[in-house]
This record gives structure tokens, sequence and C-alpha cells, in this order.
């Protein structure tokens, strides 16, 4: 890993062409969890050769921005989970599931109907091209095999911790695959531990350590409170995070300037490295680097600044791109600004 203080990064995304995709389509079905192909404005033929354009963009943007630890962006994702979900072995693409959503409309969601397996690669030619095109550290994502599982209909399991140790297998087979491509952090993004702790105290961490085992290089694992663009009140803690002191990831990655996180919660984290959301994209303001600076310093008094990366909170491919940049280039600013005061 880098060995600057207070380096930064990003969780995964970045904002999507609109050129690419329909943004429209991308904010009327919000984290789709089945396939979405009707929000590519390109067609199949050039598809990949347009992902790539567009890919190459937020690779620029995030080193114009000084970003120190960079993703691909996710351009060729839906969203951040059904790209690779929808990949497995087990996976009924053509007759998904359906679940009724609070509001009382259905939502479409992978349907589980035999045993889950890794069928090959799904984001290596992502990391390939990542790490051909820039010669920073590079971090790439993948959904967390908890997620995964409370985002499918499972209609072949009877005992469902086993479906959710099968995807952390399959997980486990494309990170290495990752790894071998050139990846320097590996993220599992896991948001729905928090949504059912109870079943995520009883086998999520061992699922986590499924996913990640034998990797040697960095490897991390994000959770929040849903998207900005969807979540507008969100809570002061989480429901699930401690318990992921006993995960083998590194890293932990949590988003806390939205909820205005309760930071003291860091301190039972106390061997990980913290990769802290410290950009709210609730607020299309661009922060000031003192802003910045003030929310990493509220973080030293339970992580030492060596245990410390500076993030935004997830969820960046729903602003525009000019308000992405801004808040990135405010993110630099503000962790050397506190870098100073360290030195």
């Amino acid at each position: 890993m880098t060995e600057k203080l207070i380096p930064t990064t990003v969780v995964g995304s970045y904002p999507q062409p609109d050129w690419l995709v329909d943004r429209a389509m991308l904010k009327a079905h919000i984290v789709p969890r089945v396939r979405l192909t009707a929000m590519w404005r390109i067609g199949e033929e050039f598809l990949e050769q347009a992902q790539d354009d567009a890919t190459l963009l937020a690779i620029r943007d995030m080193e114009r921005a000084g970003i120190d630890i960079v993703s691909d962006g996710e351009m060729r994702r839906e969203s951040y989970s059904n790209r690779f979900a929808t990949a497995l072995e087990g996976i009924d693409v053509d007759n998904p599931g359906k679940v009724r959503m609070p509001s009382g409309a259905e939502r479409a969601v992978p349907r589980v109907t035999s045993r889950i397996r890794w069928s090959g690669p799904v984001e290596v030619r992502d990391m390939e091209f990542l790490r051909c095109n820039t010669a920073r550290q590079t971090k790439i994502t993948l959904p967390g095999p908890f997620t995964m599982a409370q985002q499918a209909q499972n209609d072949f399991y009877r005992d469902p911790d086993e479906m959710v140790m099968d995807f952390a297998v399959a997980l486990n087979a494309e990170a290495h695959q990752l790894q071998a491509a050139g990846a320097d952090v590996i993220q599992l993004d896991d948001p729905w531990l928090r949504s059912n702790p109870d079943a995520a105290k009883r086998i999520a961490v061992k699922a986590i350590n499924r996913a990640l085992e034998g990797l040697t290089v960095t490897t991390a694992v994000h959770l929040c409170f849903g998207y900005a663009a969807v979540v507008n009140e969100k809570p002061t803690g989480y429901s699930f995070l401690p318990q992921l002191a006993d995960s083998t990831a590194q890293q932990i990655s949590i988003e806390a300037a939205q909820p205005k996180l309760d930071l003291g919660v860091l301190a039972e984290l106390s061997a990980k490295t913290i990769i802290l959301g410290v950009i709210d994209l609730g607020d299309q303001r661009v922060e000031t680097p003192d802003e910045v600076a003030s929310r990493l310093r509220g973080a030293l008094g339970y992580v030492p600044a060596e245990r410390l990366i500076a993030a935004p909170d997830c969820g960046m491919k729903y602003l525009t791109r000019d308000i992405a940049f801004g808040k990135l280039r405010a993110l630099v600013e503000g962790a050397s600004v506190l870098r100073r005061e360290l030195s």
C-alpha cells in the first residue's frame, strides 16, 4: 500500500457519462439486483469499447484529483452487485424472483435454483484494463457474500447459511483471479450486514473470511446505510460493525459523513485500517478542504493516522461528474491539510 500518511481512495463507483447510460433510467431503478441492459445507450457491438473509454475518463479524473488508490469507477456495472451475482452458476437469469417492497411495488431479484458456483472470470478484464492504464495503487470491488444472499430469492437451499458460504466460495475463486490480474486492494461491498444483524452475527464473518481466504493483497470490507440518492435520513450508528474486528480483512470501509456517524465505534476496530467516508454525497455542495480535514481529525481520537484512509461516502455514480470531481479534489486537499498538521 501507499506509504503516504492518510492516503485517499474511492469506495468504488464514479459517475457514468450521459452518452454511456440513460441516467434517468438508472435513477428510476436504483441499485438493480437483476440485469438492466436497457440503461446502456450504446449497442452491444460497441458497448465494451464505450465502457473502456468511460473507464479511462474515470481513471484520469481520479488521477487529476490526486486520489492515491484508484478504481475503474465501475463503469461497466449497472449496480455494485448485479453483474457479478447474475454471472454465477445457480442463478436463473431468465426467470428472476420477485419481492414486494414496503411501497407495495414488486422488485425483480436473482433467483437461486441450484447450487451457487463460480463458472469463470467476471471482473478480471476490468482489473487488467485498470492495471494497464494507471501507475497508481488500484482497488477493485466485489459484492459481499452475505449481501448477495440477502438480495436473492432462495428456491434451492434448505439452509440459507449454506447459500451464503457458497457465494463466499465463488467470490474467493474470482478474488484470486483479480489478485493475479494486479489488484492492490480487493474490497467486498457488504452493506446488508446491517440490514439483518442477527443473521449476520451467525454467518457473515465466517463467509467474509472464506471469501478472502488465501489472498495476499490488501483486503477490505465496505458497509453503509444505502446510497444518498435513495436514503436521506440515516442512523448515527451501525447495528453490525464491531464484529468485523474478527474478520481477516485488513481494512474496514464505512460511510460517516452523511449519517454524522459517532466515531467512537472505531475504537472497537483497533486492529484494522479504517477507510473513512468524509464526503457527504447527499449534499450537492462541494466541501471545503477544512471541512474534510475536520471530519478526518475527528477520527484521530480512535484511529492512529497511520491506519486512516480518506474516502467519500459511497454512491458517487449518482452525482454529476463535475460535482463528483470537485468533491474528490476537496477530499485530497482536506487530507493534505491534516497531513501537514501532523508532519
